[in-house]
């Protein structure tokens, strides 16, 4: 009986995450008011009603998409090493996460401007206030330890242009010098080389870099 119970709320689970990653996905490529839960749950191959059985609607399934966005931006600041080290870890963590993660940035980058989903992404914030308050005290305490004069003003600044970074790659694609970009903020902080690439692997442009939109053009995407 247990391992029947157990094969259930694994199959629960499976369920829940596929929808989750379908919605992630819809919202993505259509945003929240342009997608409609029927055509969420046929890309997760699950029955319509199970949207309200595992999240409750479609402003849940939305919040779920919210929480997910800032446990993983979250993870980025708990890291070990001198203090060095960590700030490579922060920076390589958050652009893996842009070339990893994109349709979950892009979708929750929207969420975040728009007036109809806006007050859900507040509403996420604060149920991670203090997750949220440790990782910037975390990044806080490495530049601290780095001999900064205003830590709290270089974690914001650290923050802003990894997320000026994404926004762009989210525009621009491909044609967008993502691992330059790394190596460029390496040198900004003083940090060594990186010597593997990001994952998954972007390369280094040659030649002049443009970044253009018209990218998607020529991918199909």
């Amino acid at each position: 009986m247990a391992r029947s119970d157990a094969r259930h709320r694994l199959a629960r689970e499976r369920a829940r995450e596929a929808l989750l990653q379908a919605a992630i996905e819809v919202f993505s490529e259509r945003g929240v008011a342009g997608s409609s839960i029927a055509e969420i749950t046929q890309r997760a191959g699950n029955a319509q009603g199970l949207v309200n059985y595992h999240f409750g609607g479609k402003d849940q399934l939305v919040a779920a998409v919210i929480d997910r966005w800032f446990e993983t931006v979250l993870g980025f600041a708990q890291v070990d090493g001198t203090p060095d080290e960590a700030l490579a870890a922060v920076i390589d963590g958050a652009l893996t996460a842009t070339a990893y993660a994109l349709p979950l940035q892009r979708a929750v980058l929207a969420m975040q401007q728009q007036p109809a989903t806006h007050r859900l992404f507040a509403e996420s914030e604060a149920r991670h206030e203090d997750a949220a308050k440790a990782a910037e005290d975390a990044v806080r305490e490495l530049f601290r330890a780095r001999g900064a004069a205003d830590p709290a003003l270089e974690e914001i600044m650290l923050r802003s242009t990894l997320e000026g970074i994404f926004v762009k790659f989210a525009v621009f694609g491909a044609t967008y010098p993502l691992e330059d970009a790394r190596r460029w903020m390496h040198q900004r902080y003083g940090l060594p080389e990186p010597t593997t690439p990001i994952a998954p692997p972007v390369r280094l442009h040659d030649g002049e870099r443009r970044p253009r939109a018209t990218g998607i053009l020529d991918s199909g995407a």
